[in-house]
């Protein structure tokens, strides 16, 4: 309920997500202008006999301007208000009947709490404070000139109006915290999905800093032997083997400082080596003695380090992702080294477009024998598909995962192997 958007006025519940309440305010005051402007003008003059031309007049003054609330409520309180104490001290000026309401005759004041109820929707709470004390004091002024004493029924043009202010007020303050608290759950939910995939391309770094570092002890090694290895080397060229030795250990002295960046508290070094597709055999009889029967298909060909240990993570995931949305579910995973025309599970392209041979993990799970708890990865909080897309971006490669029409699900990895390709 801004008031403003664009600096342009904004109508009352036009943010509503449905039209017919968007309509509301205007359908309410097109209703109260039809039906209080005639209504006025016979009840000013039949009954309190007040000259007909004075009694259109005020009519007009007091009902039109409930169109205009709709868009504008302040503006049109000042005009509404204004003519309802004019109305009233027309009114000193004819002889009416005890018996009739005064200063506010009834017409008048159905019109004025519809309009505070929009002021308070609109309005803040210290404009609405303002505009119930000139209620009040023009209310209790007026009464000071009664033609026939005044008493409480006097009153209710301040206490309704007062009412109306408060209804609409509290309602105007729960919508603006219902949209705060929409805006700050969407915020936290936008930074929670920052904070893991940050946390995933940390671990996914960590990982890999294994893999690095291998290579660069084998260089430092085969650099640091060459000398004995090779006994007809040159000078100069024993020279060079013993600058890159230098520069290899010099990397892994910066790598392992930039590991030290990567950790976090909870993060402890492994010494065990990182896993690649020789070990995804383990992981498939391990998930298959605790979540349920797995078929697997392996592949024995020689991969990079980097691609056989993200193929052993999104198979990983996959699996857990299995026994938690999933269990008992059947399971097949398959490994295969093919050609982009020999891939027979329509998934995309290699990044870039490139032919050469591609690793294709493959894990299909069956629907479970009984409804799953819940959604994959309900609320945002699972690394699983966070953690395959981040590896699968790392090489170069492209991920497919989504339900099956019977109820499974199906991720699909396609990861190049090619240098050309892995670049």
């Amino acid at each position: 309920m801004t008031p403003v958007e664009e600096g342009r006025p904004r109508a009352l519940l036009a943010g509503a997500s449905r039209r017919w309440v968007r309509m509301l305010p205007w359908a309410v005051a097109f209703v109260l202008c039809v039906v209080l402007l005639p209504t006025t003008i016979v009840v000013l003059t039949a009954d309190y006999g007040l000259n007909g031309g004075v009694a259109s007049a005020l009519a007009v003054a007091q009902s039109a301007p409930l169109l205009l609330a709709v868009v504008r409520p302040l503006h049109a309180w000042y005009v509404v208000f204004a003519a309802d104490v004019a109305g009233a001290l027309a009114l000193l000026g004819v002889d009416f009947e005890q018996r009739l309401l005064w200063p506010f005759p009834p017409m008048e004041l159905v019109g004025y709490v519809a309009l505070c109820l929009a002021l308070g929707l609109r309005e803040r709470r210290r404009t609405l404070v303002l505009v119930w004390l000139a209620t009040a004091g023009a209310n209790v002024g007026l009464g000071f000139a009664a033609p026939h004493g005044s008493g409480a029924k006097e009153l209710l043009f301040t206490i309704l109006g007062g009412v109306a202010l408060l209804l609409g007020g509290v309602l105007r303050e729960r919508s603006e915290v219902q949209r705060r608290l929409v805006e700050q759950e969407t915020i936290s939910e936008a930074e929670r999905g920052r904070r893991t995939l940050l946390e995933e391309r940390a671990r996914i770094a960590r990982e890999l800093h294994d893999v690095v570092a291998h290579h660069m002890s084998v260089i430092t090694v085969q650099a640091d032997t060459a000398e004995y290895r090779l006994a007809t080397l040159p000078p100069d060229v024993r020279e060079e083997f013993t600058s890159i030795a230098a520069t290899a250990r010099e990397s892994l002295g910066e790598m392992r400082r930039l590991l030290g960046v990567l950790r976090n508290e909870e993060a402890h070094g492994e010494l065990a080596p990182q896993p690649g597709l020789a070990q995804i055999g383990q992981l498939v009889e391990a998930t298959a003695r605790t979540g349920g029967p797995v078929d697997f298909t392996p592949c024995d060909a020689e991969v990079p380090e980097a691609v056989g240990l993200s193929a052993y993570r999104i198979v990983q995931e996959a699996l857990a992702n299995v026994v938690r949305h999933a269990p008992g579910a059947a399971t097949h995973v398959s490994l295969s080294v093919s050609r982009p025309a020999d891939d027979g599970h329509g998934g995309e392209q290699p990044a870039g477009g490139q032919g050469g041979e591609r690793l294709t993990v493959l894990v299909v799970n069956d629907p479970p024998p009984e409804p799953p708890a819940g959604p994959l990865e309900v609320g945002g909080t699972g690394h699983g598909l966070v953690g395959m897309r981040e590896r699968v971006r790392l090489v170069g490669g492209t991920l497919d995962a989504g339900p099956l029409p019977d109820g499974g699900f199906r991720i699909a990895a396609q990861l190049p192997l090619t240098e050309e390709d892995l670049t």
